[in-house]
């Protein structure tokens, strides 16, 4: 996993059900902006251009994540937990999922949820999940 805004809860989740250590390797949660280029290779200028929350950064920290580890697959989420953040294009709820497996085309996903912080956060873990589950069943 590569966690913003979620910081660390899909690998709490997945790490949760017992036997987790057959099929779990590594999550990395890079919060702060300087973290994404450092923590699994997007560059800077991704961030600059798009804004750091993206679909197209958030898909460079799911293929970042695949590369850095030798897991077969990634999720990656970023978004605008709340209650500040957010602009007229992506609004706070707004939340980017990606979720890179080897040998297959990146699945992407933009989502506004609703809700608290924390009940924006707990949303965007179940998104997350989804997204694997879909991403593993072939699209």
């Amino acid at each position: 996993t590569v966690e913003t805004c979620t910081a660390g809860l899909v690998s709490a989740w997945l790490t949760s059900v017992p036997g987790a250590s057959e099929v779990f390797e590594r999550g990395f949660v890079l919060y702060h902006m300087s973290a994404k280029a450092t923590g699994v290779g997007v560059p800077d200028e991704v961030s600059k251009k798009y804004g750091v929350v993206s679909a197209e950064v958030t898909l460079g920290l799911a293929e970042g994540g695949l590369a850095n580890s030798t897991a077969g697959i990634c999720v990656a989420v970023t978004g605008y937990a709340g209650p500040g953040g957010g602009n007229d294009r992506d609004p706070v709820g707004t939340c980017y999922f990606a979720a890179a497996r080897t040998g297959k085309p990146t699945m992407e996903r933009r989502v506004v949820l609703n809700g608290s912080r924390n009940e924006v956060r707990l949303a965007a873990v179940q998104e997350a999940l989804e997204l694997v589950v879909e991403q593993l069943a072939g699209g």
